[in-house]
């Protein structure tokens, strides 16, 4: 169910982003080791992708909506994964499973039409220019 604007998406991201290299220190586990590196670099990724994409909140554009849901759902299998890819799964591991589920579901929740464009296409189909 595609519910979820690209615009929504991409604001979301940089929440998202920002929690994620927070959370470590709001929610006291950061020890230094990959618990606490793995949502740093992966809000990090998530903002500098975000910044990327070619959508309303992007600045440089130089990714497509498609390639970002689908590195979305990479980033979101990793980070689900990470407690027990780097073996800190018995110290803390909802957070990371949590957030990497919801950027998940995010990206299966958008839909790839920015809306601006879907405007402009369906005016193109109807044989009016703007």
């Amino acid at each position: 169910m595609k519910v979820m604007s690209t615009r929504a998406h991409g604001i979301m991201d940089y929440l998202v982003g920002l929690l994620l290299i927070a959370a470590p220190f709001i929610l006291d586990f950061d020890r230094g080791g990959a618990e606490t590196w793995v949502p740093i670099i992966v809000g990090a990724v998530i903002i500098l992708q975000n910044l990327m994409t070619n959508w309303e909140v992007g600045v440089f554009r130089a990714l497509s909506a498609n390639m970002h849901l689908n590195m979305d759902y990479l980033i979101g299998i990793f980070l689900a994964a990470s407690p027990w890819i780097f073996n800190f799964d018995e110290y803390v591991y909802l957070p990371h499973l949590i957030v990497g589920i919801m950027i998940l579901l995010q990206a299966m929740m958008t839909r790839v039409v920015p809306a601006h464009g879907a405007v402009t296409n369906a005016r193109m189909h109807h044989g009016h220019t703007h």
